[in-house]
């Protein structure tokens, strides 16, 4: 905590916040508008909102999320089909709490529990092993979501499960990894951006080099970004100097955690578990290389294969604009629905769901009254 609380002082905060803004102002004064950034990262999202520099820098920036909540970009046709496995009598899903109500085409999981489906709330992919050793007649899948910190520890589960022989047990995978969506955004030509902020807890399995592309093939400037009021301050003022300068590269800002080598361990395990796949992101479509899969011989653990799982197009809310957001384009309230009929209590689409989502920090932090 001690060591927290350098990144939360309040008298640094100011002096920099006041060099970030000088440095934004020269900025826009070459470009001719003000710097438009992308904090790809949710927690990012929620950082820059809670601490209130979203607000106090919105004259001089313009912020935009990307697609950095697991819970957000998890394509509704890959609800609907893990929702498929609710009308087994004989499984049971194990997942992650904010994935209950992420809406399919037609119900979440929540409402399927409430049902009666077995739909249990794990916080280890761990525990959906210990599940299946337990209720050997069950068959237990486990909904494995999240981008590489997370999907690690999925590949321990199914190395676990290998290890104990479990019959029982399997894992519907949608984890994602992050450098290919950047480019989609990056290629297209829907959004302008002037530099990213990288997410710091991808950057400490995967090490910052993955992002150099950004640099190298799109002339942008990109910092790893911790998620302290002084990290974001800091990363902000790395890329404004570097946007200055015209000198691009990928400083990494965050360098207390994230090592240039990132976590070989980590890195190693999903190489020896996962094979890249093309899998959909909700608002982009399908994206190559861009998934992990069970590869051999943990191929056996796969519930796609085993249960013969097939996609089918999906239907979301019309109106809702939860894939513009997380390609960049808008800003939550810019949705029609944001805070009348999408609330976090009622949410119409994923990005109200989830702490990470935009939608849910913008409802909590960033509305103005009268």
């Amino acid at each position: 905590m001690q060591t927290l609380e350098r990144f939360r002082d309040p008298e640094l905060s100011k002096r920099l916040l006041d060099r970030v803004r000088r440095l934004a102002a020269r900025a826009a004064a070459l470009l001719g508008r003000k710097p438009l950034f992308m904090e790809v990262c949710g927690t990012h999202t929620g950082a820059f909102s809670r601490s209130g520099l979203r607000s106090l820098l919105q004259e001089e920036v313009i912020l935009r999320s990307g697609p950095g909540c697991p819970v957000c970009v998890t394509a509704p046709e890959e609800m609907d089909t893990l929702l498929s496995l609710c009308r087994h009598r004989a499984v049971a899903v194990a997942a992650f709490g904010d994935m209950l109500r992420v809406p399919g085409s037609y119900t979440t999981l929540e409402e399927e529990r409430a049902r009666g489906a077995a739909v249990q709330i794990v916080t280890s992919p761990l525990e959906a092993v210990a599940l299946a050793e337990k209720k050997p007649g069950t068959e237990v899948v486990f909904f494995g979501t999240g981008f590489e910190p997370t999907a690690p520890v999925t590949a321990l589960a199914l190395i676990e499960a290998r290890r104990r022989a479990l019959k029982n047990f399997s894992v519907f995978s949608v984890h994602k990894v992050m450098p290919p969506a950047l480019r989609r955004i990056l290629a297209g030509s829907e959004l302008a951006l002037d530099g990213l902020l990288l997410p710091g807890h991808v950057s400490t399995v995967t090490g910052p080099g993955v992002f150099d592309f950004i640099h190298r093939e799109y002339g942008l400037p990109a910092v790893v970004s911790g998620f302290e009021p002084l990290d974001l301050l800091g990363s902000l003022h790395c890329l404004l100097e570097m946007l200055i300068s015209g000198k691009y590269r990928v400083c990494n800002n965050y360098a207390r955690l994230v090592k240039q080598q990132g976590n070989p361990r980590a890195r190693a395990m999903l190489e020896q578990v996962f094979n890249l796949s093309t899998t959909a992101w909700r608002g982009f479509g399908p994206i190559a290389n861009s998934g992990l899969k069970p590869r051999r011989p943990y191929a056996a653990y796969d519930a796609e294969r085993r249960f013969n799982l097939k996609t089918a197009p999906a239907s979301t809310v019309s109106g809702c604009r939860c894939g513009d957001l997380l390609r960049g384009l808008i800003e939550p309230p810019s949705c029609p629905f944001f805070g009348g009929a999408c609330t976090p209590l009622h949410p119409a689409g994923p990005c109200m769901v989830s702490p990470e989502g935009a939608c849910a920090v913008y409802y909590r932090f960033e509305r103005r009254c009268g």
